[in-house]
Parts: structure tokens; sequence; C-alpha cells
């Protein structure tokens, strides 16, 4: 019966991939404020906790480093590790984004969402 219709049959399992991904995205939305990394610097002097959002969610600072004459020391150490939570929290949600997206045919390097 629906043979006639040529394509449509095509079109509504697109449509029908097209709303399971929509959830699939959703899903991983949250799970990515879920999911923890950690950033570190001055060799783990200073550690900096973000979601893979790159929410920062805590900071761990080891006392010994402060003292008052490195205060500039002590702020870049602070960056450091905020920066590179950042930086492991972007590769993580590309990383989830990547298994995500395995299965749909899409051309290697091709980012979602657009």
């Amino acid at each position: 019966m629906l043979k006639g219709l040529g394509g449509l049959g095509d079109m509504a399992k697109m449509m029908k991939q097209a709303q399971e991904m929509q959830g699939k995205m959703a899903q991983m939305q949250e799970d990515l404020e879920t999911i923890m990394v950690e950033g570190v610097s001055g060799a783990g002097l200073v550690k900096a906790t973000a979601t893979a959002k790159g929410e920062l969610k805590g900071l761990d600072i080891d006392p010994s480093i402060f003292n008052g004459d490195d205060k500039e020391v002590v702020e870049d150490l602070i960056l450091a590790a905020i920066k590179d939570a950042q930086t492991k929290a972007a590769e993580r949600a590309q990383e989830e984004m990547g298994k995500m997206t395995e299965g749909l045919g899409l051309p290697p390097g091709m980012n979602l969402p657009f």
C-alpha cells in the first residue's frame, strides 16, 4: 500500500532517527553536568575540579604554597589549574559526543551540535 508513496517511508524513518538523536543529545547534556574532571598545576599543589560542561565545582590548594611573597605564583598556579580543568572538560565533552554520534554515519570530524 505504501509502495506508491516513494520516499515517504524513508522520510518517516529519518524523522524518527532525528527525534531519537534529540533525546540522546538531551540526555548527554544532563550527563555532562555530572561527569567531573580535574585540572592540576604546580605538580599537584593546585587542583581544580569542573564538570564536563566546564563549570568549576571545586578548588584544592596545598597550604604549603601560601607565602606572602609568592602571591603572583599562587595566582598563576590557580589559573593554570582552572584552565587545565576547562581543557579536560572540553575534551571529555567532545569524547562523549563522539560516542553518541558513532553510529550515525557522519563524516569524521563533523562536530555536533551544529
